[in-house]
């Protein structure tokens, strides 16, 4: 068997494995493995993994995101999310469908502090989708919007899947922070608009608009000041360059439970509920890391990636056609794998496709940044995209008087909006390019 047959198939061993449900990592690195095996040898595989394994997790940089998580952890305990949702709806709730669209932006607001889709999702959901169902809303529109909405967190800084891109890629994480802003404005500019379309063409599925009054507003805007509080001293302290990421992410840490001890919201139980759950996930991200590594390290030495790279290179077809390639096959690989898999096995073998290929001049590190926000924004489709969603299979666990068929209907417009977003993207690279560039130079 040829080198890049036992490239191939590790790869498709690797897919069986994940469809029967094996857990990620170990559906990564038995294959890669075995592969190594076949490769170089049963002493090479324990030469590579004796040093390998401790270089992975040693890492200083990756200390950023169990930091994040805890940030996260902590304004989940802390009641922060009902505080947003309520202002969003007070901001919104005079146009019909107002509260749908204040999921969204709660969601938004909520992932810039969170850094996880899944925690964004169910804690936005827990607290709009009673309110949603209990004023009129379908069960259709309510479950969609507040699945789409939660994938912000995918794109948002702190994204965790933001910070093991640029970790990967060797990228400054402040200045992919930074790229990521205006394409999630469009998201959410897109979601909201798919909103009010579905509201003017099906008037059923929301009831009719209930605006705040004045007093209500103030109220409500009163209730978010922890929340301006964390982001403007944590990010303009990260932007500013008074400090890095990880020392962001600290001081984000300190600043949140502090605000969640003041409102009474943090107890004994809830902290050590907080602590469990950033190593439990932690630990999930750092073995499917070392999973990665493995299947990766297996197929350099196949050849599969530098062979790959060499077949692209010598089509006769434009460099964006590629990208539009790649990012269909992103999304046809969201349908078996979630956003943390997809990154850690496809950037190593992708990257330096990418990165050897001309895309209208951009120099080395702008490739790097755009190909990373195409990279998140086809994530975040991945999450809500038919047949598995897992955004989808989470609003389906908190609001099982819905069938997921009629959430996967629902979500189709704001799939339309994000096809649309990422076509954009793709044709123009100064949409994630200009930010980072007005402010870093």
């Amino acid at each position: 068997m040829s080198t890049m047959q036992i490239g191939l198939t590790m790869f498709a061993a690797m897919l069986v494995l994940m469809a029967v449900r094996v857990p990620i990592a170990m559906a990564m690195f038995v294959p890669g493995a075995m592969g190594y095996i076949a490769l170089a040898g049963g002493d090479p595989l324990l030469a590579h993994l004796k040093g390998a394994v401790y270089g992975r997790v040693s890492v200083y940089d990756l200390s950023v995101i169990p930091l994040f998580m805890l940030m996260g952890a902590f304004a989940v305990q802390g009641g922060l999310s009902k505080a947003l949702f309520d202002f969003a709806n007070s901001l919104l709730g005079r146009f019909r469908g107002g509260m749908a669209m204040a999921g969204v932006l709660a969601c938004a607001a909520f992932g810039s502090i969170s850094g996880s889709t899944v925690a964004t999702t169910a804690t936005i959901a827990q607290v709009a989708y009673p309110e949603m169902r209990r004023i009129g809303f379908s069960g259709r529109l309510a479950t969609a919007a507040l699945a789409t909405g939660g994938t912000m967190g995918v794109l948002l800084p702190p994204s965790v899947t933001l910070m093991v891109y640029a970790i990967l890629t060797e990228q400054n994480i402040t200045k992919m922070f930074l790229a990521a802003y205006v394409p999630a404005l469009l998201a959410a500019a897109g979601y909201l608009a798919a909103i009010a379309v579905t509201v003017r063409l099906r008037p059923q599925e929301a009831p009719a608009a209930q605006a705040a009054s004045a007093g209500e507003v103030l109220a409500a805007g009163l209730k978010v000041w922890p929340i301006m509080i964390i982001f403007i001293v944590v990010f303009g302290g990260i932007y500013g360059g008074i400090f890095t990421a990880t020392e962001g992410a600290a001081i984000g840490n300190v600043l949140t439970f502090l605000i969640t001890v003041v409102r009474g919201e943090m107890t004994g139980q809830r902290l050590l509920s907080c602590m469990r759950t950033t190593a439990q996930t932690s630990g999930m991200i750092f073995l499917i890391f070392i999973g990665a590594d493995m299947i990766n390290a297996a197929l350099a030495l196949s050849q599969l990636p530098a062979q790959l790279a060499a077949v692209v290179s010598h089509l006769q077809i434009s460099p964006v056609v590629v990208m539009a390639g790649i990012m269909v096959f992103y999304v046809l690989l969201g349908c078996v794998m979630d956003e943390m898999s997809m990154i850690l096995l496809t950037v190593p073998t992708l990257f330096p496709v990418i990165m050897g290929m001309d895309f209208f001049g951009l120099d080395p590190s702008d490739k790097a940044m755009w190909f990373g926000i195409l990279i998140l924004t086809v994530c975040e489709i991945g999450m809500i995209f038919p047949p598995v969603g897992l955004n989808v299979y989470i609003m389906n666990g908190l609001a099982r008087d819905v069938p997921m068929v009629e959430t996967y209907k629902g979500v189709v417009p704001f799939l339309i909006t994000d096809g649309m977003r990422l076509s954009l993207l793709i044709a123009f690279p100064p949409i994630s390019l200009w930010l980072v560039h007005q402010l870093t130079g």
